[in-house]
């Protein structure tokens, strides 16, 4: 099958499309026919060695951790999906024909493959970071960084959460999105703290940092840093709690196919390409310009 992958560390000129063996479902897996996968700022960040480990990789790579697409096999033990079921969810290396899913739940009829591709990881990541913020009714929340795709999320599911008032900082180019998706938006930059506090006049319960800039100011927006929770400043400069993957809650993926087939949660599509200009993807991905998902169409 063909498939995108990197033998070395670098920028995105390493990316190569190549053919590869097919994968196949273990025990409690199911392998789709990969209709577009999601590209996610982290793949970029393990093709660039962002750990500095020095190592050379033993062998090549395939990116990527979300797609959606067409059953196909189905491993041992797996019950509620049958063959030629359209999926979305989480597995290894999905910039590929075929992919391997660990976590799927059936692609809400609202959404096209190309949305539905991008909803595993961000929206994971939102449902977990909202989930250790302990956002609830009546609350308001700040999304720093809100026009990406993890901070669209996070408006979307905060108000299924309850929180009365969302408040999200952008770049004026994409605060009438942030309208749309029901948050009051706010510009980033020298005047932020005043900007939030004349939209929050009752002040602000939590703070989710997606941007990893201005901590220092989010933190006095909160007044707490045990209020603030960044996704990407694990600096520890400032005292704030972070978020990491792998703690994602049960069920996340079926609570988002159920938001989006009540019409109550979708997914922005940014950007598309084909799977063989994953390093303009890439690019893409990192100049951070991109205000929602960035997709690889496969077929």
């Amino acid at each position: 099958m063909k498939a995108v992958q990197y033998s070395e560390y670098g920028d995105s000129s390493v990316l190569e499309l190549a053919e590869v063996p097919e994968p196949h479902p273990g025990p409690g897996q199911i392998r789709i026919r990969v209709h577009a996968a999601g590209v996610n700022l982290f793949d970029a960040k393990l093709r660039s060695d962002f750990r500095n480990t020095g190592e050379p990789l033993p062998e090549p790579v395939v990116p990527g951790s979300e797609a959606a697409g067409i059953v196909d096999e189905i491993g041992e033990g797996v019950s509620g999906v049958s063959l030629g079921d359209e999926v979305f969810g989480r597995g290894p290396a999905t910039y590929a024909e075929y992919a391997v899913l660990r976590d799927w739940a059936l692609q809400p009829s609202t959404l096209t493959s190309e949305q539905a591709a991008g909803l595993g990881a961000t929206g994971q990541t939102a449902v977990r970071a909202l989930a250790e913020l302990g956002v609830g009714p009546g609350e308001t929340l700040l999304v720093h960084g809100a026009a990406g795709g993890v901070g669209q999320a996070a408006i979307q599911l905060a108000r299924h959460r309850g929180a009365t008032t969302i408040i999200g900082t952008a770049s004026v180019r994409n605060h009438e999105l942030l309208r749309q998706l029901g948050a009051i938006p706010v510009e980033y930059g020298e005047h932020l703290v005043e900007n939030v506090r004349a939209a929050a006049s009752g002040g602000v319960d939590h703070v989710l940092d997606a941007a990893g800039q201005q901590v220092d100011e989010l933190v006095e927006i909160a007044g707490d840093p045990q209020k603030v929770l960044s996704l990407v400043d694990f600096s520890r400069r400032t005292p704030v709690r972070t978020s990491h993957g792998g703690k994602e809650p049960a069920g996340s993926l079926q609570l988002l196919a159920e938001l989006a087939e009540k019409g109550e949660y979708t997914s922005r599509v940014a950007a598309t390409f084909p799977l063989a200009e994953a390093p303009a993807a890439h690019d893409l991905s990192e100049s951070g310009t991109a205000n929602g998902k960035i997709v690889l169409v496969v077929d």
